[in-house]
């Protein structure tokens, strides 16, 4: 018998389609996809629950499909998606809550994997090289999505403590990028023109999607525990990502980057938050000898090849509100 695996998050397109390819995994038998609204487009083999992870109802689904594995994935990086921030960290944080009880309480869950981001580790002038999984953030992140899933991740953390019979894997991603995905940094490179921070060029590290639903897969049949870094080989630095792009930049004062940035998310052009403006200004770089090592993972895409695949049919943004990556 196969494994039994329930993934949330599945109305936003990066849950839909980790879900259906899970589905056809030879080893696993059934694909329970959970979230608050149905899916867009075709799921193929996944159950369908509409339920709110918020709700104490969770734990019922668990129990009755007889779940022996959970990918968390309804984590959200922006509030425009969501309805605003206090909805987005109410969904982020007490929906994760939530779903870490009903998995505490269950007697068949065996396996957690939860999406997270290296977004954690934020970003400062005072940064390492590379960040280890080991190390935390210069400057604890105190609003947004960083500060959703460090809180998060301390919960998973927990949760590992008093649960130590089921294997935690947690995913830190970098910046997901790919010909599918709508985010608050592919919004910024699909502007007409690319506001830079004067006097810095920030070094960044991509992840392709279809890695990110690779990794996800091989964790939740593997079960390797422990927390991983997930990116492409090497590094970018933005002047190079900008050129590759062939879309004209102007660079600017980081205080007039930081008022377009509000003037954009005003007009909903896109979600640019003070916390991307700090990492288009020192950007971040991440260790990924243990993904290689312990998780036993190997990328498809370099950072290059991943940003390349994103150029390659790049289409005008649409307003964040239209987002589901």
């Amino acid at each position: 018998m196969g494994r039994v695996v329930l993934v949330t998050g599945t109305s936003r397109d990066i849950g839909r389609r980790f879900a259906r390819a899970a589905a056809g995994d030879p080893s696993i038998e059934r694909v329970i996809g959970v979230d608050v609204v149905p899916p867009r487009g075709d799921i193929g083999d996944v159950s369908f629950v509409r339920a709110d992870i918020r709700n104490p109802v969770i734990a019922k689904v668990l129990a009755k499909e007889d779940v022996d594995t959970v990918v968390h994935m309804s984590v959200i990086a922006t509030p425009g998606s969501a309805g605003g921030r206090g909805t987005m960290k109410e969904l982020n944080v007490i929906g994760s809550m939530q779903l870490l009880a009903a998995c505490q309480k269950s007697t068949t869950v065996e396996r957690l994997v939860v999406k997270s981001t290296t977004t954690v580790y934020g970003s400062s002038p005072r940064d390492p090289a590379m960040f280890t999984e080991d190390m935390g953030p210069k400057r604890l992140p105190s609003s947004g999505y960083a500060k959703d899933v460090y809180e998060i991740e301390g919960y998973v953390r927990g949760f590992a403590r008093r649960r130590p019979d089921v294997d935690v894997t947690l995913i830190r991603a970098a910046n997901v990028v790919g010909p599918h995905v709508v985010s608050p940094l592919t919004n910024y490179f699909r502007l007409p023109v690319i506001p830079r921070v004067l006097g810095f060029d920030p070094r960044l590290q991509f992840l392709h999607e279809d890695d990110l639903l690779r990794v996800l897969r091989h964790a939740a049949v593997t079960g390797a525990p422990g927390t991983f870094n997930v990116a492409g080989d090497g590094l970018l630095t933005l002047s190079q990502a900008v050129r590759r792009l062939g879309t004209p930049s102007v660079a600017m004062p980081r205080f007039a980057v930081g008022r377009l940035g509000a003037t954009m998310r005003q007009a909903r052009i896109s979600d640019f938050s003070p916390e991307q403006l700090v990492f288009l200004t020192y950007g971040r770089g991440v260790d990924t000898t243990r993904m290689r090592t312990q998780l036993g993972f190997e990328p498809a895409y370099s950072t290059a090849a991943a940003f390349a695949d994103f150029c390659r049919d790049l289409a005008p943004a649409p307003l964040e509100g239209a987002g589901r990556g």
